[in-house]
């Protein structure tokens, strides 16, 4: 390990903690917003894209699948850092990667030009989830955040609905390609406010050492372990040796990590923060809510561009109804939680909400009346709004402020990979799904084909490239049959995603119900080193009058 001086930065060195903190947070929601703005501006556009790029479903899961391991992988060491150096800097740096990547992505000429190009996105990403976040518990209290959360909602839903809207209306008036570039202007805007108005209070002066083993190993396991789950089942079997040493040598990895953070100074992931409930808890209904969000939405754009024959632009807008739930329940939440500091109705409500919305979106098919699908948007966007962003609060108010970057990072860590999991297990029952569904109107879809003639033909070649369809393009016969088993394929999906939503209910409910603090990270910082000076004082006192010495003149029994 390397050990070096963590000093502060000399900008930071008069900082205080702002009166109003509605400034900074200026900066913070812009850099959010860029980061959120430069993936779902996409979204929408992604079928258009891999039909334009030459790429199937596999492809369309490796689009979303490599920034979201990269994201994981790099989420946990950005915490680390965090905790070590100047988060100002590390947040500017996270935010710059992100756009260089975007921009490149821009320059695609195929497929896995742009999986590469998502996955260095990725690492940007992870840094802006991670430091957001942290950066906020540097500025407001625990009890004070949950009124600002709603900010932070409202920029999600913005980037949500505002990025597939604006993605959409560039692809369909001029290229998918200008899609990512819409973001940069906005992130230069950020980079300035976070430069101008974001003063932190400097992290004691320590010497660190850097978690190098750790680093290697907890990125070399969860990459593997991702890349396997990715393609078994399609590029090789399960039984097979690849299956062996891909399994094996992420069960190996894990190990080792666990060996290395056991021996390190300074832990990439202290495994002491397993012994809080709060933060074991919290990491199980990540994992959870992770795979029953990042799962299942990331389709959304193929149910209605390839289920309901929306544009892209159209699909966007059909997505407004989850994106109002999450913006409007969670703004209304974070009020009362930070008038009454009650927290965990309101959590544990999300995750009932979110698991009532996986089942209802279950039974969805290509021609189900809008305004019910809308509705059921709705109550998954609630419990997602409710959810995702309190569990990460929750873990803040917990853990020890020494502890609250790599314990914020954890939390977002384990639900970007069971995200990432959950991405790439439904892409495959999607693939599957839609396999066997039109195996099963093949008669149907013969008859339908036989009745155009030589176009017939072209059409039946075009599904049986394995590309994702332009199904706006598909003559009427053939649209409706393949409408019908997207609609159905995704609706499995959904249904299969349930389970893990209950998980998440499940974990909520054993969280504790600590009350929220009412002290930011440097004055709660603060606090605990001023308690551990009273005691070091006291200890030495105690070992000056001994055993042999106490002093009242008795011996000590």
């Amino acid at each position: 390990m390397t050990t070096l001086a963590a000093a502060p930065d000399a900008a930071d060195a008069g900082a205080t903690t702002p009166t109003n903190p509605l400034k900074p947070l200026i900066g913070l929601l812009l850099g959010m917003f860029v980061s959120m703005l430069a993936t779902t501006v996409v979204s929408t556009s992604l079928p258009v894209i891999l039909a334009d790029l030459g790429g199937g479903q596999t492809a369309y899961t490796w689009v979303v699948t490599a920034t979201l391991l990269t994201t994981a992988v790099s989420t946990p060491i950005w915490g680390k850092l965090a905790d070590l150096f100047d988060r100002k800097l590390l947040l500017q740096l996270a935010l710059v990667v992100f756009i260089l990547a975007s921009a490149a992505a821009g320059f695609a000429q195929d497929s896995e030009w742009l999986i590469a190009c998502r996955a260095v996105q990725g690492i940007g990403a992870g840094g802006l989830g991670a430091l957001t976040q942290i950066v906020m518990a540097d500025i407001i209290s625990p009890r004070e955040r949950g009124k600002y959360m709603g900010l932070f909602g409202g920029v999600m839903a913005l980037a949500t609905v505002g990025g597939p809207l604006i993605g959409g209306a560039i692809t369909d008036a001029a290229s998918w390609r200008y899609n990512f570039y819409v973001a940069v202007p906005v992130a230069a805007v950020a980079l300035v406010m976070i430069q101008k108005t974001l003063h932190l209070h400097p992290l004691p002066k320590r010497r660190v050492s850097i978690d190098y083993a750790g680093i290697v190993l907890l990125s070399a396991s969860v990459s593997t372990l991702l890349i396997w789950i990715s393609l078994v089942g399609s590029s090789f079997a399960w039984g097979s040796a690849t299956t062996a040493w891909m399994v094996g040598g992420t069960v190996l990895g894990l190990a080792g990590f666990v060996a290395a953070e056991l021996r390190a100074t300074e832990p990439l992931i202290p495994l002491t923060l397993f012994r809080n409930r709060t933060f074991t808890w919290a990491v199980v209904g990540s994992l959870a809510v992770g795979v029953a969000m990042f799962g299942t939405t990331v389709f959304l754009s193929q149910y209605m561009q390839l289920a309901r024959g929306a544009s892209a632009t159209a699909s966007g807008l059909m997505t407004l109804p989850m994106m109002a739930g999450l913006f409007l329940v969670s703004s209304l939440a974070g009020r009362q939680i930070s008038k009454t500091g009650v927290w965990k109705p309101y959590v544990l409500g999300g995750a009932v909400l979110l698991t009532i919305g996986m089942a209802l979106m279950g039974t969805i098919e290509y021609d189900t009346n809008f305004v019910l699908v809308s509705v059921y948007m709705f109550v998954l966007g609630s419990g997602v709004g409710l959810v995702m962003q309190n569990l990460v609060l929750v873990v803040q108010n917990a853990v020890p402020s020494r502890d609250l970057g790599v314990a914020s990072s954890g939390v977002n860590f384990f639900r970007t990979v069971g995200g990432t999991i959950g991405v790439a297990v439904l892409g495959a029952v999607l693939g599957n799904k839609v396999t066997s569904h039109m195996a099963e109107r093949a008669g149907d879809l013969q008859t339908a084909l036989g009745s155009l003639g030589a176009q017939g033909k072209e059409v039946a070649a075009t599904l049986q490239n394995g590309t994702i369809p332009a199904v706006s393009s598909l003559p009427e016969p053939v649209r409706v049959i393949v409408e019908s088993v997207y609609g159905a394929s995704v609706a499995d999906i959904f249904m299969v995603a349930t389970p893990m939503a209950l998980l998440t209910v499940l974990a909520v409910a054993l969280l504790p119900n600590l009350p929220l603090g009412t002290q930011t990270r440097h004055e709660k910082l603060r606090d605990e080193d001023a308690a551990v000076a009273v005691a070091a004082t006291a200890e030495a006192a105690a070992g000056q009058n001994g055993p042999e010495h106490p002093g009242d003149g008795r011996l000590r029994d």
